[in-house]
């Protein structure tokens, strides 16, 4: 199904680095990219599906609620992990002990297991935001790009090849056995690429995880996503001056790193 459309906008960088015109790092090599709200929509995708099975099992919710619902649960899930709750546990089961406690409080029921499972893995079925095939494509041609998300390897992969998305490698959080924004996981990318740090830089669309990768010595950018938490919502802005380059998508990104 193809991703809900949204008005093209203008591709504008605007950054410290760009507004002076000084050309990107040299000795840049890779660019690493959160997924979730970053690279694909994850809300439109949500509500959409929920709206899909409400008609097939006569369900009635409220399934942009439902949505933001089981997004809210994310970083408390995270924490479990992180903090030593929970052992290592991929983010698909996470999100699996998220969605059967969200059906109850919404009242959903009526799903065997292999509709709550179909469910649960619509977080592969995600589409993209309209830019970034376009501006992944663009960047690819400079410099190898991947995915570093707390996603795990095989949600990834799936996801990539239902949307199109052009990653050279595919990095996770579940390769290193910890969860961002824990510093093991911005380093381990960067050796497993065989590359200093600064050598790479974060791409993502939440100021948290561009403090931490930048805390360890990447290079970051910000991509703003306005629409991550819908229509009419505050969307996430920057603080001033803090990361080497601000977008307002990727295309413009690319722009503004000369591709």
């Amino acid at each position: 199904m193809n991703p809900p459309k949204i008005g093209r906008r203008s591709f504008v960088v605007s950054s410290a680095a760009a507004l002076s015109g000084a050309p990107p790092p040299a000795d840049l090599k890779a660019m690493l990219f959160d997924v979730f709200g970053t690279v694909v929509d994850w809300r439109s995708t949500i509500i959409r599906e929920g709206e899909a099975l409400g008609r097939k099992k006569g369900l009635t919710a409220d399934w942009a609620k439902f949505a933001d619902a089981w997004r809210a649960a994310y970083g408390p899930s995270l924490a479990r992990v992180r903090n030593g709750e929970l052992p290592w546990t991929r983010l698909d089961r996470l999100h699996r002990m998220s969605l059967d406690r969200i059906l109850v409080e919404f009242g959903i029921d009526g799903l065997n297991e292999n509709e709550k499972d179909h469910l649960n893995h619509v977080w592969q079925r995600l589409d993209p935001w309209p830019d970034s095939v376009e501006g992944l494509t663009r960047l690819r041609r400079r410099y190898l790009i991947a995915t570093l998300s707390n996603g795990n390897v095989s949600l990834l992969t799936q996801m990539a090849k239902r949307a199109g998305l052009p990653w050279d490698c595919i990095l996770s959080a579940e390769l290193f056995k910890h969860y961002k924004p824990d510093p093991e996981v911005y380093r381990g990318a960067a050796e497993m690429l065989s590359l200093e740090p600064g050598q790479v830089m974060m791409v993502a669309a939440h100021a948290d995880d561009l403090l931490a990768a930048k805390a360890v010595g990447l290079r970051t950018a910000f991509v703003s996503r306005p629409l991550e938490y819908g229509p009419g919502k505050q969307p996430e802005r920057p603080p001033s001056g803090t990361f080497d380059f601000v977008a307002k998508d990727l295309p413009g990104l690319a722009s503004g790193m000369g591709v």
